[in-house]
C-alpha cells in the first residue's frame, strides 16, 4: 500500500476523488482527523441529530451540512460524494451495496453527518510509543457489534459498535489517559478485557473490519465506534442512509490536536 502519511488532506482528497485511492485511509495524512459518515433525507435528520446527541461515544458530531450541499467547512474544497473510498448505501436496512461515488444517486434533500473517528487518538497513542496493531498488520480495525444498547432518538436506535487494539497490561492506564483527552473523537475506553462481557462471541471475528493478532501477553481494549449507525440502520431500516464503508474515512483539515482538551 502507498505510503500517504506525509500528503495533505486535500491532496488525498483529490487521489480519492481521481479513484487514485480505494483503500482504508488509517494511517494517511498524519496529524489530521478523520471522520465517519453519514448521509440521510432531511426528512430523518433532526431524528439522527438528537440520537447522536444522546449518544456521544459513539457519534460524536465534527460537522452537520446544510441540505443537498456537498461540501464541508472542516474540508476545503471537498465533495462529500467523491471523497471516500469507499461508500455504503443501505436501503430499508439491507446494504444494496459499495460505491466508489455517489454522484448518479446524490439528491437535493440529503444531509451529511460527519462524526470523529478513532484514527485520532490513534496518532496520539503512536507518539507516545503505543502501537496501534492493525496499522502495523497494515489492515482494517476490527470492529464489533455488541449488547451494549444506545439511548433512542425518534426512530433511531440500536447496538454500539466498538473498535478492538490489544496491547499489554501495562500501556491500558496511559491508553486511557492518552484518549480521554478526545471526548469528540469517542474518547477514553467503555470496555477492557472479556469480550463476552459486551456479547462479543468470538473475538477473531469481527462484524466488519479486519481481525488482528492479540499476543499472549495481551488484553483487548474496546472503544465506541463510528460504524454504530450502520448496526443501527440494519436494525431501524430507514427509507436510506448511506455511510463510509468501515474503514474508509473522509479526510478533514482539522488537526487532531485541535480536538485535544488540554
Amino acid at each position: 500500500m502507498r505510503d500517504l502519511s506525509s500528503c495533505t488532506p486535500i491532496e488525498v482528497r483529490q487521489m480519492i476523488r481521481n479513484n487514485e485511492v480505494k483503500s482504508p485511509t488509517a494511517g494517511m495524512c498524519h496529524g489530521y482527523a478523520q471522520g465517519n459518515l453519514v448521509i440521510l433525507p432531511k426528512a430523518l435528520a433532526y431524528d439522527f441529530l438528537l440520537f447522536t446527541q444522546r449518544n456521544p461515544k459513539p457519534c460524536p458530531v465534527l460537522e452537520v451540512s446544510d441540505v443537498g450541499i456537498k461540501t464541508l467547512k472542516i474540508a476545503k474544497d471537498s465533495d462529500i460524494a467523491t471523497d471516500i473510498p469507499k461508500y455504503r448505501v443501505y436501503k430499508k436496512g439491507i446494504l444494496e451495496g459499495e460505491y466508489d461515488h455517489l454522484n448518479s444517486m446524490w439528491r437535493t434533500d440529503f444531509v451529511s453527518f460527519i462524526l470523529g473517528c478513532s484514527f485520532t487518538f490513534e496518532s496520539a497513542l503512536m507518539d507516545e510509543g503505543i502501537g496501534v496493531r492493525h496499522i502495523e498488520q497494515n489492515c482494517n480495525v476490527p470492529m464489533y457489534v455488541t449488547d451494549i444498547m444506545c439511548e433512542p432518538a425518534g426512530i433511531f436506535s440500536g447496538p454500539t459498535v466498538v473498535s478492538m487494539r490489544p496491547m499489554t497490561p501495562d500501556k491500558v492506564i496511559q491508553a486511557i489517559r492518552i484518549t480521554s483527552r478526545y471526548p469528540g473523537v469517542h474518547g477514553a475506553p467503555i470496555h477492557i478485557g472479556d469480550p463476552g462481557h459486551i456479547g462479543i462471541r468470538d473475538i477473531h471475528n469481527p462484524d466488519f473490519g479486519d481481525p488482528v493478532e492479540i499476543k499472549a501477553n495481551e488484553i483487548p481494549v474496546f472503544w465506541a465506534c463510528g460504524v454504530t449507525p450502520q448496526a443501527v440502520a440494519m436494525k431501524v431500516k430507514p427509507e436510506i442512509m448511506i455511510t463510509h464503508a468501515p474503514g474508509h474515512m473522509f479526510i478533514t483539515d482539522i488537526k487532531n490536536n485541535q480536538l485535544a482538551i488540554v
